[in-house]
């Protein structure tokens, strides 16, 4: 978004530097040829008629020109956006949030949307299992706590059919879930070959093995699973038909529902049972997610969990609200784009969701002008991450997502977020502050160039003196705003639209107050009999005090342009790199 501001922003600048240098060279032109000569005709047509007169004036009126256009070009502004981002990207490190693209900052503080994870980022991602329950209602805490035969059954189904690994007496390699579901069966020597295996993938919604003995295992998605399943075992290892499919997913309904989530193991064609395992929610989740909402960003939680999981959560976090849909892939795989653009504030929950939906779902909203923001960890979540406004991935995630993505939150914690949206805003509003001081300036001079000569003031700042406002005084005003400190009332703002200017009608009027007030200051300074009674040595005198008066109106405009409150020492004390440069 801010290229496409700046863009704008530069296209308006070129306009108003060639239209004042036409200006101010036809009063130039005036000024020397008929106001100096007092309207004298024989004068007039004696210089006009002298060629090297001619040449000269022109000379001249090119060279103003050329200084003019110069001027109002803010060739202090890409230094200021670079040291805007770079300085913010140093705190925000602090804040576990590391910035692989500068731009990205900027971007999190126009966010619109926000397409989170669930594992590690709503909740604290250590996934543990609470225990293993049969078919026939049997639950066990730990394995130990089953009968021989169905204990060795069930460390073959979740040793084998799992990435996880231990080295070092820690477990490594795979997912969260098989991390978990190892820790829980603990370090047991493997005596078996897998001869077969399907890793697990989104489409599938499950995992399979084949062992040496003829036995194959599944790991998955319960939905998926009791299709394929025709028999289940009970506690004493009984195999028995299953008559209804749907009594087994009540079951799972019912721990589902309280924030629980189930995968279920078959052997075979036989249901085994099913893995209890729970990912607590992050303490400060919920109120972050308040803060974000209070931001004017919606957040969609968007997880490969089963509905009634994914709902359980979202719930228990404060997301949901009378009126918001919590939708499955299926759902949305059968809505349009323009359905899901029109409800998509609605939608707080994607639940079993495929890597696609994500990308989907941020290319609509994109195609709508808003700036979507999007949180993943995986492979699969790379070409979602790439294509959102701004990709956030985790410090737990692959390679490849955090290659993908703009940011890296170190911690995989969403209050990260909210401080990648806070500097954001911050660094916006500082740019919007250094372009208010520097089109101020820049227009008092502008305007000094044109109405000047025609109040009989030649040149009232030489070209050496604009190109020393310009390069000196206003570069080292970009540095100081690059320092702005971050204020928590920004979160409070609803987020700019994707095609805002960055000139609005706020900035418009302070340019040209403060443009119009200082321009009149410096016009009576210099034609001002009172001046002349202090100031009576020379020209020069009185032109090196104008100047300086010059300099000091840039020097308490930075403060004007600093803040638009009343109290133009507001947060003063927070920015020492503002102090010590006004000082300098």
């Amino acid at each position: 978004p801010m290229r496409i501001r700046l863009t704008k922003l530069a296209k308006i600048i070129s306009r108003i530097g060639y239209i004042g240098a036409i200006l101010a060279s036809i009063s130039n032109i005036f000024n020397t040829v008929f106001i100096s000569n007092n309207f004298d005709e024989a004068i007039i047509m004696s210089l006009i008629t002298n060629p090297k007169y001619v040449v000269d004036l022109v000379i001249e009126t090119v060279t103003l020109a050329v200084t003019i256009i110069i001027v109002c070009v803010p060739e202090g502004l890409p230094m200021m956006v670079a040291l805007v981002l770079s300085s913010n990207m140093k705190r925000m490190l602090k804040n576990n949030v590391l910035v692989r693209k500068a731009v990205g900052i900027e971007t999190s503080g126009s966010m619109n949307v926000l397409l989170t994870d669930k594992t590690g980022t709503l909740t604290k991602g250590k996934l543990s299992v609470i225990g293993i329950c049969l078919p026939d209602d049997t639950h066990f805490n730990t394995l130990d706590d089953m009968k021989d035969d169905l204990k060795n059954i069930f460390i073959d189904a979740l040793l084998y059919n799992n990435d996880a690994y231990f080295e070092d007496n820690q477990v490594t390699g795979g997912n969260s879930t098989d991390k978990a579901i190892l820790t829980f069966v603990g370090k047991i020597p493997l005596t078996k070959k897998i001869e077969d295996k399907i890793q697990f993938n989104s489409e599938n919604k499950y995992s399979y093995v084949k062992l040496n003995d003829g036995k194959g295992y599944y790991k998955g998605a319960s939905e998926v699973l009791i299709k394929l399943a025709t028999f289940y075992i009970d506690n004493d290892c009984n195999k028995k038909y299953i008559k209804d499919k749907r009594e087994m997913l009540k079951k799972i309904d019912t721990f589902t529902s309280s924030g629980i989530r189930v995968l279920s193991i078959l052997q075979n064609n036989t249901l085994l049972g099913f893995i209890l395992l729970r990912d607590e929610i992050r303490e400060e989740a919920s109120s972050t997610l308040k803060t974000i909402e209070e931001a004017g960003i919606h957040t969609i939680m968007i997880t490969g969990d089963d509905i009634n999981t994914s709902r359980s959560i979202a719930d228990s976090l404060g997301m949901l609200k009378r009126d918001s849909l919590v939708i499955s892939h299926d759902e949305l795989e059968s809505m349009s784009d323009m359905e899901i653009y029109k409800y998509y504030k609605k939608i707080r929950v994607i639940a079993r969701a495929l890597p696609k939906d994500k990308a989907r779902v941020a290319k609509i909203l994109e195609q709508n002008n808003l700036v979507v923001g999007m949180t993943g960890d995986g492979v699969n979540d790379a070409p979602a991450l790439k294509s959102a406004d701004v990709g956030i991935s985790l410090g737990s995630g692959s390679e490849v997502a955090k290659e993908a993505s703009d940011i890296v939150i170190i911690d995989n914690n969403i209050k990260s977020i909210e401080s990648a949206v806070l500097f954001g805003r911050t660094i916006f509003k500082s740019i919007r502050k250094f372009i208010i001081f520097q089109l101020t300036m820049n227009l008092i001079a502008l305007f000094l160039s044109i109405v000047g000569p025609l109040l009989g003031i030649s040149t009232p700042i030489t070209i050496m003196q604009m190109l020393w406002l310009n390069m000196i005084m206003d570069t080292l005003a970009g540095l100081a705003y690059s320092y702005e400190y971050p204020i928590k009332r920004y979160m409070k703002e609803k987020p700019i639209r994707k095609d805002e200017p960055i000139l609005n009608k706020y900035m418009y009027s302070a340019i040209l107050l403060i443009s119009i007030y200082s321009f009149i200051l410096l016009s009576s300074f210099l034609k001002s009999d009172i001046v002349y009674m202090f100031i009576r040595n020379s020209r020069k005198t009185l032109m090196t005090a104008f100047f300086s008066l010059f300099v000091f109106i840039s020097v308490f405009n930075a403060f004007n342009a600093r803040t638009e409150r009343l109290n133009l020492f507001a947060n003063i004390l927070k920015n020492k790199v503002f102090i010590v440069i006004l000082l300098f």
